[in-house]
Protein backbone atom coordinates (compact mmCIF):
# COMPACT_ATOMS: atom_id res chain seq x y z
CA UNK A 1 0.00 0.00 0.00
CA UNK A 2 1.30 3.32 -1.00
CA UNK A 3 2.37 5.58 2.18
CA UNK A 4 -0.27 8.46 2.83
CA UNK A 5 -0.27 11.04 5.23
CA UNK A 6 -2.92 9.86 8.29
CA UNK A 7 -4.34 12.80 9.31
CA UNK A 8 -6.64 13.74 12.07
CA UNK A 9 -10.48 13.25 10.27
CA UNK A 10 -12.55 15.95 10.02
CA UNK A 11 -14.25 17.59 12.98
CA UNK A 12 -17.51 18.04 14.08
CA UNK A 13 -18.28 20.53 15.91
CA UNK A 14 -20.76 24.15 15.90
CA UNK A 15 -19.80 25.54 12.21
CA UNK A 16 -20.50 21.73 11.05
CA UNK A 17 -23.62 21.51 13.38
CA UNK A 18 -24.76 24.82 11.69
CA UNK A 19 -23.95 23.81 8.44
CA UNK A 20 -26.03 20.51 8.98
CA UNK A 21 -28.76 22.67 10.25
CA UNK A 22 -29.24 24.59 6.97
CA UNK A 23 -29.14 21.74 4.89
CA UNK A 24 -31.47 19.99 7.24
CA UNK A 25 -34.02 22.71 7.27
CA UNK A 26 -34.14 23.86 3.40
CA UNK A 27 -36.96 22.56 1.41
CA UNK A 28 -35.36 19.74 -1.35
CA UNK A 29 -38.04 17.42 -2.32
CA UNK A 30 -37.36 15.19 -5.33
CA UNK A 31 -37.21 17.52 -8.58
CA UNK A 32 -37.10 20.76 -6.77
CA UNK A 33 -33.85 20.78 -4.69
CA UNK A 34 -33.27 24.16 -5.33
CA UNK A 35 -32.55 25.60 -2.02
CA UNK A 36 -29.98 22.24 -1.04
CA UNK A 37 -28.20 23.29 -4.08
CA UNK A 38 -27.81 26.75 -3.76
CA UNK A 39 -26.42 26.19 -0.04
CA UNK A 40 -24.38 22.77 -1.33
CA UNK A 41 -22.74 25.31 -4.31
CA UNK A 42 -21.63 28.28 -1.81
CA UNK A 43 -19.93 25.94 0.08
CA UNK A 44 -18.04 23.56 -2.59
CA UNK A 45 -16.75 26.47 -4.97
CA UNK A 46 -13.93 28.19 -3.05
CA UNK A 47 -12.76 24.03 -2.37
CA UNK A 48 -13.17 22.44 -6.04
CA UNK A 49 -11.08 22.79 -9.22
CA UNK A 50 -14.42 22.73 -11.13
CA UNK A 51 -18.23 23.09 -10.37
CA UNK A 52 -20.76 22.26 -12.35
CA UNK A 53 -24.53 21.83 -12.13
CA UNK A 54 -25.91 18.75 -14.78
CA UNK A 55 -28.43 18.36 -16.60
CA UNK A 56 -30.94 17.11 -14.05
CA UNK A 57 -29.89 19.50 -11.24
CA UNK A 58 -26.70 17.67 -9.79
CA UNK A 59 -23.98 19.42 -7.97
CA UNK A 60 -20.91 17.81 -9.33
CA UNK A 61 -17.56 18.71 -7.85
CA UNK A 62 -14.06 17.68 -8.83
CA UNK A 63 -10.83 18.30 -7.05
CA UNK A 64 -7.79 16.73 -9.21
CA UNK A 65 -5.28 15.13 -7.99
CA UNK A 66 -1.67 16.72 -7.31
CA UNK A 67 1.62 15.59 -8.31
CA UNK A 68 0.06 11.69 -9.34
CA UNK A 69 0.30 10.44 -13.01
CA UNK A 70 -3.20 8.48 -13.38
CA UNK A 71 -4.72 9.28 -10.22
CA UNK A 72 -7.50 6.74 -9.33
CA UNK A 73 -10.97 8.26 -10.18
CA UNK A 74 -12.87 7.91 -7.08
CA UNK A 75 -16.77 9.42 -6.93
CA UNK A 76 -18.53 10.15 -3.81
CA UNK A 77 -22.30 10.28 -3.74
CA UNK A 78 -24.75 11.92 -1.37
CA UNK A 79 -28.53 12.89 -2.83
CA UNK A 80 -29.40 16.03 -1.75
CA UNK A 81 -33.61 15.42 -2.27
CA UNK A 82 -36.00 14.37 0.30
CA UNK A 83 -39.05 12.69 0.48
CA UNK A 84 -41.99 14.62 0.50
CA UNK A 85 -45.66 16.27 -1.33
CA UNK A 86 -46.69 17.32 -4.69
CA UNK A 87 -49.40 19.76 -4.92
CA UNK A 88 -52.18 18.36 -7.54
CA UNK A 89 -55.31 20.62 -7.56
CA UNK A 90 -56.64 23.52 -5.91
CA UNK A 91 -60.21 22.11 -4.24
CA UNK A 92 -60.56 25.96 -2.95
CA UNK A 93 -61.20 27.40 0.46
CA UNK A 94 -57.12 26.73 1.26
CA UNK A 95 -57.80 23.28 0.84
CA UNK A 96 -55.18 21.60 -1.82
CA UNK A 97 -54.86 17.92 -3.18
CA UNK A 98 -51.69 16.28 -2.79
CA UNK A 99 -49.94 13.39 -3.84
CA UNK A 100 -46.31 11.99 -2.22
CA UNK A 101 -43.18 12.01 -3.62
CA UNK A 102 -40.75 9.44 -2.76
CA UNK A 103 -41.60 6.22 0.07
CA UNK A 104 -43.62 7.41 3.18
CA UNK A 105 -46.54 5.83 4.80
CA UNK A 106 -49.79 7.59 4.51
CA UNK A 107 -50.51 6.81 8.14
CA UNK A 108 -47.49 9.50 9.86
CA UNK A 109 -49.39 12.01 7.65
CA UNK A 110 -52.71 13.58 9.25
CA UNK A 111 -51.76 16.21 11.63
CA UNK A 112 -48.52 17.08 10.40
CA UNK A 113 -47.54 20.77 9.94
CA UNK A 114 -46.10 21.48 6.52
CA UNK A 115 -44.52 24.53 4.25
CA UNK A 116 -45.85 24.84 0.81
CA UNK A 117 -43.98 26.45 -2.11
CA UNK A 118 -41.19 28.66 -2.99
CA UNK A 119 -42.41 30.97 0.11
CA UNK A 120 -43.12 27.99 2.62
CA UNK A 121 -46.77 28.56 3.16
CA UNK A 122 -47.37 27.09 6.29
CA UNK A 123 -49.99 24.44 6.33
CA UNK A 124 -51.21 21.25 7.96
CA UNK A 125 -52.83 17.96 6.54
CA UNK A 126 -55.99 17.31 7.42
CA UNK A 127 -57.90 14.17 8.32
CA UNK A 128 -61.74 14.16 9.75
CA UNK A 129 -61.25 14.53 13.43
CA UNK A 130 -61.95 11.57 15.71
CA UNK A 131 -65.22 13.02 16.65
CA UNK A 132 -66.92 12.79 13.23
CA UNK A 133 -65.72 9.22 12.42
CA UNK A 134 -68.84 6.71 11.89
CA UNK A 135 -68.56 3.06 13.73
CA UNK A 136 -65.91 1.05 12.58
CA UNK A 137 -64.63 3.96 10.34
CA UNK A 138 -61.22 4.30 12.58
CA UNK A 139 -60.42 0.77 12.43
CA UNK A 140 -59.46 1.05 8.47
CA UNK A 141 -56.48 2.66 7.28
CA UNK A 142 -56.48 6.02 6.38
CA UNK A 143 -56.65 6.97 2.89
CA UNK A 144 -54.35 9.46 1.45
CA UNK A 145 -57.03 10.52 -1.21
CA UNK A 146 -59.34 11.38 1.94
CA UNK A 147 -56.18 13.78 3.05
CA UNK A 148 -55.65 18.00 2.47
CA UNK A 149 -53.03 20.34 2.87
CA UNK A 150 -54.98 23.36 4.66
CA UNK A 151 -53.37 26.66 4.60
CA UNK A 152 -56.62 28.76 4.98
CA UNK A 153 -56.77 32.04 2.90
CA UNK A 154 -53.40 32.39 1.98
CA UNK A 155 -53.20 29.94 -0.54
CA UNK A 156 -53.44 32.26 -3.57
CA UNK A 157 -49.89 31.66 -4.39
CA UNK A 158 -49.93 27.69 -4.17
CA UNK A 159 -50.30 25.91 -7.72
CA UNK A 160 -50.11 22.31 -8.70
CA UNK A 161 -46.51 21.25 -9.07
CA UNK A 162 -45.16 23.46 -5.85
CA UNK A 163 -43.76 21.03 -3.70
CA UNK A 164 -44.41 20.85 0.00
CA UNK A 165 -41.75 19.34 2.70
CA UNK A 166 -42.56 18.97 6.70
CA UNK A 167 -42.00 21.84 8.59
CA UNK A 168 -40.36 20.36 11.14
CA UNK A 169 -37.24 22.02 12.31
CA UNK A 170 -33.41 20.98 13.20
CA UNK A 171 -33.00 20.35 16.88
CA UNK A 172 -29.84 19.12 18.99
CA UNK A 173 -30.47 17.96 22.27
CA UNK A 174 -27.80 16.00 24.17
CA UNK A 175 -26.01 13.91 21.79
CA UNK A 176 -29.24 13.50 19.47
CA UNK A 177 -30.31 15.50 16.61
CA UNK A 178 -33.89 15.71 15.56
CA UNK A 179 -34.66 17.27 12.32
CA UNK A 180 -36.66 16.00 9.03
CA UNK A 181 -34.44 15.39 5.89
CA UNK A 182 -31.51 13.59 7.97
CA UNK A 183 -31.79 11.11 4.52
CA UNK A 184 -29.85 12.55 3.41
CA UNK A 185 -28.62 15.94 4.31
CA UNK A 186 -26.10 14.44 6.54
CA UNK A 187 -24.38 12.71 3.45
CA UNK A 188 -24.23 16.14 1.82
CA UNK A 189 -22.48 17.73 5.24
CA UNK A 190 -20.15 14.71 5.39
CA UNK A 191 -18.91 15.31 1.42
CA UNK A 192 -18.52 19.21 1.49
CA UNK A 193 -16.36 18.53 5.17
CA UNK A 194 -14.03 15.87 3.02
CA UNK A 195 -13.92 18.37 0.22
CA UNK A 196 -12.73 20.59 2.98
CA UNK A 197 -10.25 18.81 4.81
CA UNK A 198 -8.89 17.21 1.72
CA UNK A 199 -8.04 21.20 0.03
CA UNK A 200 -7.01 22.17 3.78
CA UNK A 201 -4.65 19.11 4.39
CA UNK A 202 -3.93 17.82 0.84
CA UNK A 203 -4.05 14.49 2.33
CA UNK A 204 -5.99 13.06 -0.28
CA UNK A 205 -4.13 14.85 -2.97
CA UNK A 206 -3.22 11.15 -4.77
CA UNK A 207 -6.82 10.77 -5.68
CA UNK A 208 -8.86 12.58 -8.64
CA UNK A 209 -12.34 13.19 -5.97
CA UNK A 210 -15.26 13.15 -8.52
CA UNK A 211 -18.05 14.72 -5.64
CA UNK A 212 -21.54 14.35 -6.56
CA UNK A 213 -24.67 15.58 -4.76
CA UNK A 214 -27.32 14.04 -6.51
CA UNK A 215 -31.24 14.81 -7.09
CA UNK A 216 -33.95 12.63 -7.37
CA UNK A 217 -32.70 10.04 -5.62
CA UNK A 218 -35.90 9.22 -3.39
CA UNK A 219 -37.71 7.99 -6.89
CA UNK A 220 -35.36 5.89 -8.35
CA UNK A 221 -31.58 7.08 -8.15
CA UNK A 222 -32.08 9.13 -11.51
CA UNK A 223 -29.36 11.88 -10.93
CA UNK A 224 -26.63 9.46 -9.73
CA UNK A 225 -26.65 7.79 -13.03
CA UNK A 226 -26.20 10.70 -14.90
CA UNK A 227 -23.55 11.64 -12.61
CA UNK A 228 -21.55 8.67 -12.93
CA UNK A 229 -21.77 8.64 -16.75
CA UNK A 230 -20.25 12.14 -16.64
CA UNK A 231 -17.66 11.31 -13.92
CA UNK A 232 -16.58 7.71 -15.41
CA UNK A 233 -15.20 6.54 -12.18
CA UNK A 234 -13.50 3.80 -11.34
CA UNK A 235 -14.17 3.37 -7.71
CA UNK A 236 -17.79 4.92 -5.89
CA UNK A 237 -18.94 5.42 -2.23
CA UNK A 238 -22.27 6.72 -1.83
CA UNK A 239 -22.98 8.15 1.59
CA UNK A 240 -26.35 7.73 2.93
CA UNK A 241 -28.57 7.73 5.92
CA UNK A 242 -29.98 4.29 6.72
CA UNK A 243 -33.01 3.19 9.29
CA UNK A 244 -32.46 1.81 12.65
CA UNK A 245 -34.38 -0.79 13.80
CA UNK A 246 -33.46 -0.87 17.60
CA UNK A 247 -36.84 -0.04 18.99
CA UNK A 248 -38.56 -2.60 21.26
CA UNK A 249 -40.18 -5.57 19.00
CA UNK A 250 -43.96 -6.89 19.89
CA UNK A 251 -44.37 -9.98 16.95
CA UNK A 252 -42.27 -12.82 18.89
CA UNK A 253 -43.96 -15.89 18.88
CA UNK A 254 -45.00 -17.69 22.09
CA UNK A 255 -41.63 -18.81 22.79
CA UNK A 256 -40.03 -15.34 22.57
CA UNK A 257 -38.62 -15.65 19.43
CA UNK A 258 -38.86 -13.08 16.86
CA UNK A 259 -39.77 -14.69 13.36
CA UNK A 260 -37.83 -11.76 10.62
CA UNK A 261 -35.59 -9.50 12.52
CA UNK A 262 -35.59 -6.98 9.52
CA UNK A 263 -33.23 -4.18 9.62
CA UNK A 264 -30.29 -4.97 11.89
CA UNK A 265 -29.07 -1.54 12.38
CA UNK A 266 -28.56 0.61 15.63
CA UNK A 267 -28.45 4.14 17.06
CA UNK A 268 -24.90 4.65 18.47
CA UNK A 269 -23.11 1.89 16.67
CA UNK A 270 -21.39 3.80 14.35
CA UNK A 271 -21.66 3.59 10.22
CA UNK A 272 -23.26 0.89 8.82
CA UNK A 273 -21.23 -0.63 5.22
CA UNK A 274 -23.49 -2.18 3.07
CA UNK A 275 -22.44 -5.68 1.07
CA UNK A 276 -26.13 -6.16 -0.04
CA UNK A 277 -29.09 -4.36 -0.88
CA UNK A 278 -31.98 -4.10 -3.06
CA UNK A 279 -30.12 -2.66 -5.63
CA UNK A 280 -26.62 -3.49 -5.30
CA UNK A 281 -24.01 -6.11 -4.51
CA UNK A 282 -20.93 -4.28 -2.86
CA UNK A 283 -17.68 -4.90 -4.09
CA UNK A 284 -16.23 -7.02 -1.82
CA UNK A 285 -12.44 -5.54 -1.95
CA UNK A 286 -14.16 -1.84 -0.92
CA UNK A 287 -16.16 -3.92 1.87
CA UNK A 288 -12.96 -5.37 3.22
CA UNK A 289 -10.97 -2.00 3.16
CA UNK A 290 -13.74 -0.52 4.95
CA UNK A 291 -13.38 -2.83 7.62
CA UNK A 292 -9.83 -3.28 7.69
CA UNK A 293 -9.85 0.42 7.87
CA UNK A 294 -11.85 0.88 11.04
CA UNK A 295 -10.40 -1.80 12.75
CA UNK A 296 -6.78 -0.48 12.24
CA UNK A 297 -8.06 3.20 13.35
CA UNK A 298 -10.56 2.05 16.08
CA UNK A 299 -13.73 3.28 14.54
CA UNK A 300 -16.86 1.12 15.37
CA UNK A 301 -19.31 0.23 12.27
CA UNK A 302 -22.03 -2.19 11.87
CA UNK A 303 -23.05 -4.27 8.56
CA UNK A 304 -26.47 -3.44 7.82
CA UNK A 305 -28.11 -6.74 6.72
CA UNK A 306 -29.47 -7.58 3.05
CA UNK A 307 -32.96 -6.28 2.97
CA UNK A 308 -34.81 -3.54 1.22
CA UNK A 309 -34.05 -0.12 0.22
CA UNK A 310 -31.09 0.95 -1.66
CA UNK A 311 -28.89 3.83 -2.52
CA UNK A 312 -27.09 5.88 -5.13
CA UNK A 313 -24.79 2.71 -5.49
CA UNK A 314 -27.65 0.72 -7.29
CA UNK A 315 -27.53 3.18 -10.52
CA UNK A 316 -23.57 3.98 -10.15
CA UNK A 317 -22.80 0.57 -10.43
CA UNK A 318 -24.33 -0.08 -13.46
CA UNK A 319 -22.95 2.53 -15.02
CA UNK A 320 -20.85 2.43 -18.52
CA UNK A 321 -18.36 -1.06 -18.46
CA UNK A 322 -19.36 -0.93 -14.38
CA UNK A 323 -18.46 0.61 -11.69
CA UNK A 324 -16.74 -0.85 -8.52
CA UNK A 325 -18.90 0.32 -5.47
CA UNK A 326 -20.13 0.82 -2.11
CA UNK A 327 -22.21 2.23 0.03
CA UNK A 328 -21.93 3.72 3.73
CA UNK A 329 -25.01 5.05 5.86
CA UNK A 330 -25.69 7.17 8.94
CA UNK A 331 -28.16 5.00 10.73
CA UNK A 332 -31.32 7.15 12.09
CA UNK A 333 -34.59 6.52 13.48
CA UNK A 334 -38.11 7.44 11.47
CA UNK A 335 -36.76 8.09 8.42
CA UNK A 336 -38.97 9.44 5.60
CA UNK A 337 -41.50 10.83 8.43
CA UNK A 338 -41.93 14.21 9.88
CA UNK A 339 -38.58 13.70 12.01
CA UNK A 340 -35.67 11.60 12.12
CA UNK A 341 -33.69 10.90 15.39
CA UNK A 342 -30.33 10.82 14.73
CA UNK A 343 -26.60 10.44 16.90
CA UNK A 344 -23.96 13.16 16.82
CA UNK A 345 -21.54 10.41 17.20
CA UNK A 346 -22.54 7.84 14.58
CA UNK A 347 -22.56 11.19 11.97
CA UNK A 348 -18.71 11.41 13.37
CA UNK A 349 -17.85 7.75 13.10
CA UNK A 350 -19.17 8.10 9.34
CA UNK A 351 -17.28 10.90 8.37
CA UNK A 352 -13.88 9.78 10.03
CA UNK A 353 -14.56 6.54 8.26
CA UNK A 354 -15.00 7.83 4.65
CA UNK A 355 -11.74 9.79 5.64
CA UNK A 356 -9.54 7.47 6.89
CA UNK A 357 -10.58 5.07 4.20
CA UNK A 358 -9.71 7.31 1.09
CA UNK A 359 -6.54 8.34 2.86
CA UNK A 360 -5.11 4.98 2.46
CA UNK A 361 -7.12 4.15 -0.97
CA UNK A 362 -4.86 3.06 -3.61
CA UNK A 363 -4.93 0.95 -6.73
CA UNK A 364 -3.47 -1.83 -5.28
CA UNK A 365 -7.17 -1.90 -3.26
CA UNK A 366 -8.66 -2.85 -6.60
CA UNK A 367 -6.25 -4.93 -7.83
CA UNK A 368 -6.89 -7.31 -5.22
CA UNK A 369 -8.83 -10.38 -5.96
CA UNK A 370 -12.41 -10.14 -5.78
Amino acid sequence: MTEQPHTTPPAVGAEQLALLERLCNASGVSGDEGEVRKIVLEQVRPLADEVQIDALGSVLAVRHARGVEAPLRVMLDAHMDEVGLLIVSDEENGLYRFVKVGGMDDRALPGKTVLVGKDHIPGVIGAKAIHLTEPGETENKISLDTLRIDVGPNGGKIKPGDRATFATRFRQVGPSIFCKAFDNRVGCAILIETLRAAAQSGALDHLELLVAFTVQEEIGARGARAAAYRFDPEAAFAIDSTPASDLPRYDAREDGAIEDAGYNVRLDHGPAIYLVDSGTLSDPRLARHLMDTAGRHGIPYQVRQPGAGGTDAGSIHRVRAGVPSISISVPARYLHTAAAVARRADWEHTQALLWQALVELDRGILAQPR
